[in-house]
């Protein structure tokens, strides 16, 4: 007589085994279960760079953000409160502190940048130091 092994069982199974490891320190303090924190995009306009970092939940007070040569820093933290009466049902959501440094490929001119964040997205206006810019040679 043949069995069937239920494929659902071993579906589960890898399911845990994934859980597990996003859970432990194997890919070490700057990964989650859901990949670095906070989620970052770098992108180029014109000559300069555009850093937006979602950041949902944390307030600009509780921000820290380091431009030097050409690395970009940004750490701080989220806390989240329970009302002291409640009793919880389910806790997904969890205080985190973060500190990520992302490197650029060209310096920054540090006094220029400019920050703004609304709506839990933090947007750096990066600067390129003018020695730095591409220049244009005529040829005679």
């Amino acid at each position: 007589m043949l069995t069937m092994r239920d494929p659902f069982a071993t579906l589960l199974a890898v399911q845990r085994a994934l859980d597990a490891t996003m859970r432990s320190d194997w890919f070490g303090p700057w990964v989650n279960g859901a990949g670095a924190y906070p989620r970052i995009n770098v992108f180029r306009r014109g000559d300069d760079f555009v850093l937006t970092a979602e950041l949902p939940g944390v307030r600009k007070e509780d921000l820290d953000v380091q431009v030097k040569g050409d690395r970009v820093r940004i750490r701080g933290e989220r806390t989240v409160a329970d009302a002291e009466d409640a009793s919880v049902h389910r806790r997904e959501r969890s205080d985190i502190r973060f500190d990520r440094t992302l490197q650029l490929p060209a310096e920054i001119d540090a006094e220029k940048v400019s920050a703004e964040y609304r709506d839990g997205v933090l947007t750096l206006s990066l600067p390129r130091v003018e020695r730095d810019k591409p220049r244009t040679v005529t040829i005679n």
